[in-house]
């Protein structure tokens, strides 16, 4: 009995460190597979051909997971053939309200770096679809690469190229750091971004001297956003139906409207949205839209201001989604 003991007790000891493996996952950790196909865990994007499940998650300023898998800064080799869906934060055009920044749904090599793998979608740049007539850009000038992102207690680090900083103004520099900071705080383990270039950090950004007092999160760019930001779904993105919709919005009254519209321009659906907070104040929104169509298709999810005086759409913004008929 007494020569077996020492083997027991090593069998049991491991048998908790084993334990202990399985069960932490601290945030930057490194995941132990692949992250999964499905966008987050909660609120499930698809591309087209595959359906949206309902969300049961609150809308919020603040990011929620893409991936059931955490993003690792630790890259490893794509699973031959397989893909995974990302988000990179680019911008849409229009007029006053209606520019600012859009989630457009990327579909990319299976990896367990994640936050590299959107990273990379962002700084590919809209497609050539996406940017016909301006209608979606990126401010990230051409060239910028990313050097490698950490992932560590909630914040992630990013090291961009010299590119990043260069070229434009004000605008256009604030309209930058807002892509790559809500790109990275996607994940549910990235609360906030710190910025390096070449492998330095820095605090101030643009001949205006952006500074950057600390991580950034998304809630120090709302600026960037639209009057009625959705942001989800994203852009060509698969709708569902019933079909969730969430993002925040600053409108009179916090009222606006949310439409879906086939793909020849119909109107099939037209409801009320309402943000818990209106007139001065960014509050959240989350809604259900159902619509009848006989068969799949592209089509519009619209936001728009009615106006006052007749009801016409105004602020109009709108998705390219895809459109399903009801199981």
């Amino acid at each position: 009995m007494k020569s077996r003991l020492p083997s027991l007790v090593l069998l049991i000891v491991l048998g908790f460190v084993v334990a202990a493996c399985i069960s932490g996952s601290g945030t930057g950790s490194v995941s132990s597979g692949p992250a999964t196909a499905s966008p987050e865990a909660s609120v499930a994007e698809s591309t087209p051909g595959t359906s949206d499940a309902p969300s049961s998650l609150p809308p919020s300023s603040e990011p929620t997971a893409l991936s059931s898998s955490e993003p690792s800064a630790t890259a490893s080799p794509a699973a031959s053939g397989k893909t995974m869906l990302v988000r990179a934060y680019f911008v849409l055009g229009g007029g006053p309200g209606v520019t600012g920044l859009i989630p457009v749904l990327r579909t990319v090599p299976q990896t367990t770096a994640v936050a590299n793998a959107a990273m990379t979608a962002l700084l590919a740049g809209p497609t050539k679809a996406e940017s016909a007539n301006h209608a979606i850009t990126t401010a990230i000038p051409d060239g910028t690469t990313v050097n490698g992102v950490s992932i560590k207690n909630g914040i992630a680090t990013v090291d961009l190229s010299t590119a990043f900083g260069s070229e434009g103004g004000a605008a256009s520099m604030r309209y930058r750091l807002a892509q790559v900071v809500y790109t990275l705080t996607q994940f549910s383990n990235v609360r906030s971004v710190l910025f390096e270039v070449d492998g330095q950090a820095v605090t101030a950004f643009g001949s205006e001297g952006i500074a950057l007092d600390g991580p950034s999160k998304r809630a120090d760019w709302t600026t960037e956003l639209p009057a009625m930001f959705v942001d989800r779904p994203a852009y060509n993105a698969a709708i569902g139906n019933p079909g969730p919709v969430s993002g925040n919005a600053d409108v009179f009254e916090a009222t606006f409207r949310v439409a879906v519209l086939d793909g020849s321009g119909k109107v099939l659906v037209d409801q009320q949205a309402t943000a818990t907070c209106g007139s001065g104040c960014r509050g959240a929104f989350q809604l259900t839209v159902t619509y009848t169509i006989s068969k799949a298709q592209w089509g519009t999810l619209r936001v728009y201001d009615p106006s006052a005086k007749d009801g016409s759409p105004q602020s109009v913004r709108d998705y390219r989604v895809w459109l399903t008929p009801r199981p």
